[in-house]
C-alpha cells in the first residue's frame, strides 16, 4: 500500500519512537477494511516498538484507535489516513509512543488542564486545510486523557455526514455540537476551549517594549518585511491572525520564483520559518482592531488588538491581505458549510456524485470547475461577464470535459436551499433578462477577493474598492504607517509581487526610523562633550 519511498520515510520516522504502541483495529469484510489491514500491517512491520490488535469493536469499522501499549484508548482514525493526512498518521503514532511534539510547553500545559470532551474532526484527504485541525485534535487526545478525538473522513463515510449534514471540511463536532468548521490551528482551538486565554494574551501584548518596525499581517508581504526590517538590526514584531495568510488556502505555487513547484501550506510554513530565523517578535493569532496615529511627529504608532491588547511601535506596516469575495445573494450566508463552499479542493469529494455550480470565470473558477469535474456528476459554470477571464489553457480544458455546462452573461441572483441544505441556483441571463434555476445540491463561490480594511475605516486612506491608498514607496496618507502586498492599491494580486512589496515597505520604513530625530538624555550629551 505504501510505496518504497514512503516506506524508507515511515520506518526513518518509527526510529523516534520512545515506547512500544498498538494499533487496534475495529475491521470488517469490505474492501476499505482489507485496505486498512493491509495498512496496519505494513506499519507494524517497519518497527518493532508497533504492534496490531484486530480485536476492536467500535461502532465505525473500518477504524483503529493508535494507543499506548497496554491501554485502550487514543485517538481514533475512522480513516485510512493517506494523502494530505499521511503525516497525521505519522505523528499520532510518533506522539502516542513518547516522541514530543513540537508545541510551546504553555501550549501542552493549557491542554493537559483543559476541562475535555469528545471531538469528532470531519475530514477529506484531499483537504490541505483538514491536516492542521486533525493533527490538533490529536495532540488533544494523547496528552489529555479527559479528551476523546475521532478522525472521519467524509468520502468513506458518506451515510454519516449526509445525516450530519457535513458539507465543508474540516468541521469538528465537540459532545455532538458543531464546535467549528474551516481551519483551526491548535493554539486558535485552545484559545477556544480555554475561556481565559484571551485576557492572559492582552496582559502579554501590553508588557512590550516599544518596537522599531511593527507588521501586522503575516503573508508573503508581512514575511518579506520583516526579514528585510529585522536584518536592519532594528527590534520588529510581526502580530498575524495566521501565519502565511492566503497562501495556507492555496494548492498549488509554480509561479514563485526559483521555486519550481510546491504548495500553499509548505510555503506558508517556509515563510514563518525564515522570519524565526531572525529576532523578530511572532505573534500569532492577533487580529488587530484599529490603528492611532502617533501623537507627535515620529512618536509611537498604537495598534490595538481584537482581544484588548495594544502594541506601539515607532513605525507600522499593514500586511492584512484579502479573503474570498461574497457574492452577496439570497441564500449565501444562510447556506454557508451547508451546500455554499469557498474550496473545491477541500470540500469537493463531500459533493460526489452530485450537482454543483462554480459562480466565477477566472482562473480559480475554472481550476475548480475542472477539479470538480473529476468527482461530481455535473458542474455549472456561472460568469457574469459575456465572455470567460480565465487563461486560455484552462478554458480548453474545460471545454473539453462532457459533464460541464458553462453560462455567461449571467448574473446570480439566489441560491436556493430546503431550509437546511442547499437545493439550487437562480440567475439571470442578462442579455434576455430572463431568470433561469439549476438543482443542484453545492455552490462553489470563486469571484476574487477582498481586502482586509474594515478596521482601517476613517484612519487610513481607502480606495472605492477598500484597498489601502499607496504610493510607490508603499507610504500611506499617515506618517510612519506603510501598507504592502493584496491589501493595498497595488495591481495585480500574485504572491512575488506581494513579497516584493513587502520588501520595499521595511526598506521604507527604516527609511523613515533614521530620519527621525532621536531623544539624547542630558547626562549623555555630557558625557560626549567632557570625553
Amino acid at each position: 500500500m505504501l510505496d518504497a519511498t514512503l516506506k524508507t520515510q515511515l520506518q526513518a520516522y518509527l526510529q523516534n519512537l520512545r515506547a512500544p504502541i498498538t494499533l487496534i483495529a475495529t475491521l470488517d469484510d469490505s474492501a476499505k477494511s482489507a485496505e486498512l489491514r493491509e495498512l496496519l500491517a505494513e506499519i507494524a512491520s517497519l518497527s518493532d516498538k508497533v504492534s496490531v490488535d484486530e480485536s476492536g469493536t467500535d461502532a465505525r469499522s473500518p477504524s483503529f484507535v493508535i494507543a499506548k501499549q497496554g491501554e485502550t484508548r487514543g485517538v481514533r482514525f475512522a480513516a485510512i489516513p493517506l494523502g494530505h493526512e499521511f503525516t497525521s498518521l505519522v505523528l499520532a503514532l510518533l506522539w502516542t509512543g513518547g516522541h514530543p511534539p513540537k508545541v510551546e510547553a504553555d501550549v501542552l500545559e493549557q491542554i493537559m488542564s483543559l476541562d475535555g470532551g469528545n471531538f469528532e474532526v470531519y475530514m477529506s484527504l484531499s483537504c490541505h486545510n483538514c491536516p492542521d485541525v486533525v493533527q490538533a485534535a490529536s495532540l488533544m487526545a494523547i496528552y489529555n486523557p479527559n479528551i476523546n478525538t475521532v478522525i472521519i473522513d467524509g468520502g468513506m463515510y458518506q451515510d454519516e455526514v449526509e445525516t450530519r449534514q457535513v458539507m465543508a471540511v474540516p468541521m469538528v463536532f465537540k459532545d455532538d455540537t458543531l464546535f467549528g468548521s474551516g481551519r483551526m490551528t491548535l493554539e486558535e482551538i485552545v484559545a477556544k476551549l480555554d475561556v481565559n486565554s484571551a485576557d492572559r494574551e492582552a496582559t502579554k501584548l501590553n508588557e512590550k517594549a516599544p518596537f522599531d518596525v511593527l507588521i501586522v499581517g503575516g503573508g508573503p508581504a508581512g514575511a518579506a518585511a520583516a526579514v528585510y526590517a529585522a536584518r536592519k538590526g532594528i527590534r520588529v514584531g510581526v502580530a498575524a491572525e495566521r501565519f502565511g495568510g492566503q497562501t495556507n488556502d492555496t494548492m498549488a505555487i509554480e509561479n514563485y520564483i526559483s521555486v519550481l513547484e510546491t504548495d500553499g501550506p509548505k510555503f506558508a510554513m517556509a515563510l514563518e520559518a525564515q522570519v524565526r530565523h531572525y529576532d523578530v517578535d511572532i505573534m500569532n493569532m492577533q487580529r488587530a482592531s484599529r490603528i492611532v496615529p502617533a501623537p507627535t511627529p515620529g512618536g509611537l504608532v498604537a495598534v490595538h488588538m481584537e482581544n484588548g491588547g495594544v502594541l506601539h511601535s515607532r513605525s507600522v506596516i499593514v500586511s492584512t491581505g484579502a479573503r474570498w469575495r461574497n457574492v452577496n445573494v439570497p441564500g449565501e450566508a444562510e447556506y454557508k458549510n451547508k451546500g455554499v463552499a469557498y474550496c473545491p479542493h477541500c470540500d469537493g469529494p463531500l459533493f460526489k456524485g452530485k450537482r454543483v455550480a462554480v459562480i466565477g470565470g477566472g482562473n480559480s473558477g475554472i481550476e475548480a470547475a475542472i477539479d470538480l469535474a473529476g468527482l461530481v456528476q455535473h458542474v455549472t459554470v456561472i460568469e457574469f461577464a459575456d465572455a470567460l477571464k480565465a487563461d486560455a489553457v484552462l478554458v480548453n480544458k474545460l471545454r473539453s470535459l462532457n459533464n460541464v455546462t458553462v453560462h455567461v452573461n449571467a448574473q446570480t441572483t439566489e441560491i436556493t436551499g430546503d431550509g437546511q441544505k442547499v437545493n439550487g441556483i437562480s440567475y439571470k441571463d442578462r442579455v434576455s433578462n430572463e431568470i433561469h434555476h439549476v438543482g443542484l445540491e453545492g455552490v462553489f463561490v470563486q469571484i476574487g477577493l477582498v481586502p482586509n480594511t474594515e478596521f482601517l475605516k476613517g484612519t487610513l486612506e481607502l480606495s472605492k474598492f477598500g484597498e489601502i491608498v499607496v504610493d510607490a514607496k508603499c507610504h500611506t496618507n499617515l506618517p510612519g504607517v506603510f501598507a504592502a502586498g493584496d491589501v493595498t492599491t497595488v495591481p495585480y494580486k500574485q504572491i512575488v509581487i506581494a513579497a516584493g512589496e513587502g520588501s520595499k515597505a521595511a526598506l521604507s520604513a527604516f527609511d523613515y526610523l533614521i530620519r527621525q530625530p532621536v531623544d539624547v538624555p542630558a547626562e549623555s550629551v555630557e558625557e560626549a562633550v567632557a570625553a
